[in-house]
């Protein structure tokens, strides 16, 4: 029974994941769950890398394709979506407590492979790139675990504002049953993906 649960939720997830992920939101959705996150992304290059073009590279896409890699969905420069996937259906507050249904749609855990699809050697920059040391440039991850370990008082922090929509019903899980938790995550993202959303606004 089982394997047909799993023949099943694979069917549905290699059909819709492909899709789920070029869904962006844009930076200012990550901002209401993750502040440090998103004020560490806002002073970096990477949230000014369109504007770092000059009026002529900007319409090269030999430029944009690393300045600006999601133009198509409205979003410029390198925001948090171009490394972690189009966040419309991960980012959800039930999701995002389950970091595998999180990832099965949609949420991308990035390398330095991924890294290096724009920083190689056909960059302009005349450094080499230092992968463990650029990281350290646009760590935004630590703030953000020493609040959750108490660490950071979460008062100095802003104001949590969501919009995201109200968890979608699932049945409950049976006690110290594989079974049953998987039918339960594949209740999860069927849920999901049959809940309305609301259409995109054009950013200006």
């Amino acid at each position: 029974m089982r394997s047909v649960f799993a023949l099943a939720g694979a069917a549905v997830l290699a059909a819709s994941v492909p899709a789920l992920a070029a869904d962006f939101m844009g930076p200012e959705s990550c901002k209401a769950c993750h502040p440090e996150a998103y004020a560490a992304w806002k002073s970096s290059k990477h949230a000014r890398a369109f504007e770092s073009l000059s009026q002529r590279e900007k319409g090269d896409a030999r430029c944009t394709t690393c300045h600006a890699p999601n133009l198509d969905q409205q979003v410029t420069s390198v925001s948090c979506e171009t490394c972690h996937g189009g966040g419309q259906y991960y980012s959800p507050d039930y999701v995002m407590r389950d970091p595998e249904l999180a990832r099965l749609v949609g949420l991308n855990d990035p390398s330095e492979k991924e890294c290096r699809t724009c920083h190689d050697a056909s960059s302009p920059s005349l450094q080499p790139f230092d992968f463990v040391e650029k990281l350290k440039l646009i760590d935004h991850w630590t703030a953000e675990r020493q609040r959750r370990q108490g660490k950071v008082d979460p008062k100095a922090l802003p104001e949590k504002k969501s919009a995201r929509r109200e968890e979608a019903p699932t049945r409950p899980v049976r006690a110290g049953s594989a079974e049953g938790r998987y039918r339960h995550r594949l209740d999860r993202v069927i849920a999901l993906m049959a809940a309305p959303v609301a259409p995109k606004q054009a950013r200006p």
